[in-house]
């Protein structure tokens, strides 16, 4: 079983409670958005860290991480990427692909609005933990929790770590 913490959309912000509410996960996932790569680094100090650059990253961050992250986790397959879309509007760049081989879990960024729902057609989970840094139109900075036993996915939670 492992314990995954999921953020994006920083956009530069460090803050403490990243530490108290991923320091216990196995695995911390940032979609995107990082914004300074002291960012990646506190939270690679806190657990292993896997991400993706998004559309405000610049080519340090670009040459440090993909634009996509395909991987598995305990027995469930994982697509990572920035701007995804949602569920049933899947952004154009990645629409046939996902449609044709979709992940089971599909995790996103950059529209700041913390979703987490099942889409049906595909049978497939897609989460975006909304922003957690200080920029942006979101009121509510957000983070995301949950656990992977197996081919489980398990005990979601979301986190809020106040106004932005």
């Amino acid at each position: 079983m492992k314990k995954i913490g999921v953020i994006s959309d920083t956009h530069s912000h460090l803050d403490p409670k990243y530490a108290k509410y991923f320091g216990s996960c196995d695995e911390i996932w940032h979609a995107g958005d990082i914004g300074d790569l002291e960012v990646t680094d506190a939270l690679a100090g806190i657990a292993p860290l896997r991400a993706v650059y998004g559309n405000i990253d610049n080519h340090k961050i670009r040459t440090e991480f993909p634009l996509h992250q395909k991987f598995r986790c305990e027995g469930v397959s994982v697509w990572m990427t920035h701007i995804g879309g949602k569920p049933y509007a899947y952004s154009r760049d990645i629409r046939e692909e996902i449609t044709k081989n979709p992940p089971r879990i599909f995790v996103c960024g950059h529209s700041h609005i913390c979703k987490v729902q099942m889409d049906k057609k595909l049978n497939m989970l897609y989460i975006n933990p909304g922003a957690a840094g200080v920029k942006g139109f979101h009121k509510v900075r957000t983070l995301l929790r949950f656990e992977i036993d197996g081919t489980n996915i398990q005990n979601m939670e979301v986190i809020e770590l106040g106004t932005r």
